[in-house]
């Protein structure tokens, strides 16, 4: 069963070309901080750009944010790359024939529902400034531990 890291892929992204204004933002070099191939990060720089998050000028590898960081939402990032999907999903392939597998989804899904609505209120409180303010606490923190 294969999951989606789309979201994560791309917050990553945002984060690197935050974080590294004067560096190399080639689709190489994000693919190879997201440990990715430079088609999947193209691909989702190309969905961030659609959703108006960032900016970018087709051979100069120099994107850029659109907005400001406390205003793009971890829901509008998952939108822009994930669309619509729900973050939970059923099994639609259960036997038609039999009362659990008929029953069980359509009760699933009434919670499922309720799930995605609160996820999406928590995610539409998160902000990039907020990933990246606790990137830097969690950098501070961890260069103080040694190995």
């Amino acid at each position: 069963m294969k999951y989606s890291t789309k979201l994560s892929d791309a917050v990553h992204i945002l984060a690197f070309i935050v974080l590294n204004p004067n560096g190399s933002l080639t689709s190489d070099s994000i693919a190879e901080s997201v440990h990715t191939n430079p088609g999947c990060v193209r691909q989702l720089m190309s969905s961030l750009r659609r959703a108006g998050l960032i900016s970018s000028v087709k051979g100069h590898p120099k994107p850029s944010l659109t907005k400001e960081l406390s205003t793009i939402t971890l829901l509008d990032i998952y939108r822009a790359v994930e669309g619509e999907k729900p973050l939970l999903h059923l099994d639609t392939h259960t036997n038609p024939e039999c009362g659990v597998g008929i029953y069980i989804q359509l009760s699933l899904q009434d919670f499922f529902d309720q799930i995605q609505e609160k996820a999406e209120e928590e995610m539409k409180s998160i902000t990039l400034q907020d990933i990246l303010d606790r990137y830097q606490k969690k950098t501070v923190h961890l260069s103080k531990i040694s190995f």
